[in-house]
């Protein structure tokens, strides 16, 4: 049975296997028993059968042959701090996304704190962010001691709604954060407007998008910065690992130095012997993660346009069913990458059966699915932070009023999609083909048409 708010260490362990190489290096799909999608007129959690019998693809995929000679020789040459493998696939992922530079580092998370912190973000500011992201978007923020600012959801894209970021806009704040949920791109026209006419920074947390394009321009590109996330969930996995994309030089110089304790590099001038220049971290990625990046690179664009075609494939047909909205995208998105495919579910079109029974009855029917993110703007990480030395020292008790805060940012749209609506499919359901989708859509709709029994069944 689907569960209800998996941790996301735990919806990662249920969805992060290896091995799906050689269906994709071969181009065959998953394994389907039987030749035909088998329709039941009874659901296969009341005993019937599957309406999708199919071993889905494992992830991350990695195929021995072609891939290990890469990893293991850049272990046996004993260089394992960053060298030149590190620098090729910065070379490489700037390249693909089409900025001018790319630092790596060790994850998605310390993407966004470099980034914020050498944008002259810290204590008293106050960032703009969505309340529908994982929890390492406003922590980013309280790890550079500045205060994070939620601004509700668009039900419909699941972005933050940018048509309501002017009102949460006040002297402390100093930039925004959009998020491109799920590989769908943030509303960037609006929120460059935005930037612009209240002079903010705007860095992208793009962790979830590689290669996804607004305007026919690479996301993270369109800001002043962009975080990327290669974790092992993502379209990219390296296991952990993250990468920072801007076209100016100096801030990327900047971001080096801090990354590698201080020393100094590039524009940042003076010789390692002389000491650090800066305040900074040691966030180095390995040569051995950057071999796997760079295998896992040579294949993210095919794997992409595989993700993508089955995702608008499937979304086109499951629009037919009342009650189910797949997430939209704004009129500027010229790519999604379709990291998570999500939809709204509607339960008065489903006879009033829960969320949980229509995911439960979908995993029955052999569709794993998940109930996604919860609050974040609820909760007590934020109360937490607020009683650290260093907010009690920077902030005025009044800022520091936690139940204040709380009303102040209220979030009603995004209560309803984290309690009652969002329904989540993982990247690795869309490596497949058109029979998969067709499966996926029968299971669905078999769903929508035995949702009264469901619901009796639910009821008991």
């Amino acid at each position: 049975m689907a569960e209800k708010n998996y941790s996301r260490r735990e919806f990662i362990r249920r969805n992060s296997m290896a091995g799906a190489g050689a269906i994709l290096a071969t181009g065959l799909a998953p394994a389907v028993f039987g030749s035909e999608i088998k329709k039941s007129a009874i659901p296969a959690i009341l005993g019937g059968s599957a309406a999708a019998n199919i071993d889905w693809p494992e992830w991350p995929y990695w195929n021995p042959e072609t891939d290990d000679k890469l990893v293991l020789d850049s272990i046996r040459s004993g260089v394992w701090s960053r060298k030149k493998l590190v620098d090729e696939f910065e070379k490489k992922w700037a390249a693909a996304i089409g900025a001018k530079r790319c630092l790596t580092v060790v994850n998605g998370t310390n993407s966004l704190i470099t980034s914020l912190i050498q944008l002259g973000i810290g204590a008293g500011d106050e960032v703009i962010i969505p309340p529908y992201t994982f929890i390492a978007t406003p922590q980013s923020v309280l790890a550079t001691g500045a205060m994070p600012v939620f601004v509700d959801t668009d039900p419909e894209t699941f972005q933050i709604d940018a048509a309501k970021i002017e009102a949460k806009i006040t002297s402390r704040t100093r930039a925004i954060m959009p998020v491109h949920l799920g590989g769908l791109s943030a509303d960037m026209d609006k929120i460059m407007e935005i930037a612009r006419k209240h002079n903010l920074i705007v860095i992208e947390d793009a962790c979830q998008a590689h290669l996804a394009e607004y305007n026919h321009q690479k996301l993270g590109t369109i800001g002043h910065a962009g975080g990327f996330s290669f974790q092992n969930s993502k379209n990219l996995p390296i296991g952990e690992g993250g990468a920072i994309v801007s076209n100016d030089e100096k801030f990327v110089d900047r971001c080096h130095s801090y990354h590698n304790l201080g020393f100094p590099y590039g524009t940042a001038i003076g010789s390692v012997n002389s000491g650090s220049i800066m305040y900074g971290n040691k966030l180095r990625l390995t040569e051995y993660q950057a071999a796997i990046g760079l295998v896992q690179l040579s294949r993210l664009d095919s794997q992409t346009k595989t993700r993508t075609e089955n995702a608008e494939y499937l979304k086109a047909k499951l629009k037919k069913i009342p009650g189910i909205l797949p997430m939209e995208a704004y009129p500027g998105v010229t790519r999604g990458v379709y990291h998570l495919f999500i939809l709204r579910y509607k339960k008065d079109e489903f006879k009033g059966l829960s969320r949980e029974g229509f995911m439960n009855a979908l995993d029955a029917e052999g569709i794993p699915c998940y109930s996604g993110y919860t609050q974040l703007n609820l909760m007590p990480f934020l109360k937490d932070a607020f009683q650290t030395k260093n907010f009690v020292k920077t902030y005025s008790k009044k800022r520091l009023n936690y139940s204040k805060y709380l009303e102040q940012n209220q979030c009603p749209q995004n209560d309803i999609l984290c309690n009652e609506e969002a329904v989540w499919f993982n990247q690795r359901l869309f490596l497949t083909g058109k029979k998969e989708m067709d499966m996926f859509y029968s299971a669905v709709e078999k769903t929508y048409a035995n949702a009264e029994k469901l619901k009796k069944a639910e009821t008991k």
